[in-house]
């Protein structure tokens, strides 16, 4: 059993920056590979933002945070800097961890098994 816990999550001003972090336990590199945020702003449905195989480090980002936002690892903490924030930025945020190895690590939201609780970012205008 994956265990994620978010946090970093808070209210900033548009072109401010957050660092959210996930602490992850109990994960298998082989079967747990892909690690990814995703957001999810009220009334719309959740949104992938960015993604990581942590195997081999290799990343991809929603073409809506591209230049912005950048996903990282340090051990068993995945991180998600926000540069740049924007109002349309605001949105609950959620660590997610692939319950089974995929050979691609997308932004699907079927592709994983666990998820955090999630943090709130809020960003005025």
């Amino acid at each position: 059993q994956v265990h994620l816990r978010e946090s970093g999550g808070g209210s900033v001003r548009a072109g401010g920056s957050l660092r959210l972090s996930c602490a992850a336990s109990s994960y298998g590199y082989y079967t747990n590979n892909c690690m990814a945020w995703f957001r999810q702003a009220p009334g719309k449905e959740r949104e992938g933002v960015a993604s990581m195989d942590i195997s081999y480090l290799t990343t991809r980002h929603a073409d809506s945070v591209q230049g912005r936002f950048t996903i990282s690892k340090d051990k068993n903490t995945v991180f998600l800097q926000m540069n740049s924030l924007k109002p349309e930025d605001t949105a609950m945020y959620y660590c997610a961890a692939s319950s089974s190895r995929q050979p691609v690590c997308g932004l699907e939201s079927a592709s994983f098994g666990y998820w955090g609780q999630g943090t709130q970012v809020t960003v005025s205008s």
